[in-house]
């Protein structure tokens, strides 16, 4: 099964997945306030919106990139390049800015219906110019080049990523109400998920950059 990464690749991008799920967001922050406006079940339904939009973002870095490194291995490089810097960026934004994450309350001017909800998370997930730019640079950090079996990987990846999250979304979901008033009163276990947040991205975009320096 050529589409399958090793398992220290497989392993790394596990964890890597578990704790950017975790990490505070638009998609966590919609999801949020859906459930404390409308219920876990409007919740869950954004959660399927936000999913197919990291599917359709997966789709189309599998098939860009496998057709950029067909063309050009050299520009794929430049692109892992830029993505490094990009990710060093929001290692700086995280300390410099803090969590993007809102709990709170309020009356959601959405609709109501399943379909609507979906809808919601689906656009808000593909219209988010942060969301494009972090599968563009995350994805590819798991493939190599000259790997025949590029686009398999990256399609499986990307799926992989929306099935590792799912639990951690769900269980954000479950808990959204007493997670609203346990946040809000501690703000410095806001502030040590944007330390681990930053370290994380630190540690990908090092690694792109000694990589490409052998």
């Amino acid at each position: 099964m050529d589409f399958l990464p090793s398992l220290p690749t497989l392993l790394a991008f596990t964890a890597a997945t578990l704790l950017l799920a975790a990490t505070p967001g638009p998609d966590m922050t919609l999801s949020i306030s859906r459930a404390l406006s409308q219920g876990k079940g409007a919740a869950m339904f954004v959660v399927v919106g936000t999913s197919l939009g990291c599917l359709v973002h997966t789709l189309l870095v599998a098939f860009g990139i496998s057709a950029l490194i067909t063309a050009s291995p050299t520009a794929f490089m430049i692109l892992k390049t830029g993505g490094a810097a990009y990710l060093f960026w929001l290692a700086v934004q995280a300390i410099r800015y803090g969590s993007t994450l809102t709990v709170k309350k309020e009356n959601d001017a959405g609709g109501t219906t399943p379909l609507a909800n979906i809808s919601t998370g689906l656009w808000v997930n593909l219209l988010n110019p942060k969301v494009i730019i972090f599968f563009m640079t995350f994805l590819p950090q798991f493939v190599t080049a000259h790997d025949p079996a590029v686009t398999q990987k990256l399609l499986f990846l990307g799926v992989f990523f929306i099935v590792a999250a799912m639990p951690v979304n769900i269980a954000v979901i479950l808990t959204a109400d007493w997670l609203s008033g346990w946040l809000q009163q501690r703000k410095s276990v806001l502030r040590t998920i944007d330390y681990v947040f930053s370290g994380v991205f630190s540690i990908f975009a090092v690694k792109i950059l000694f990589t490409q320096a052998r």
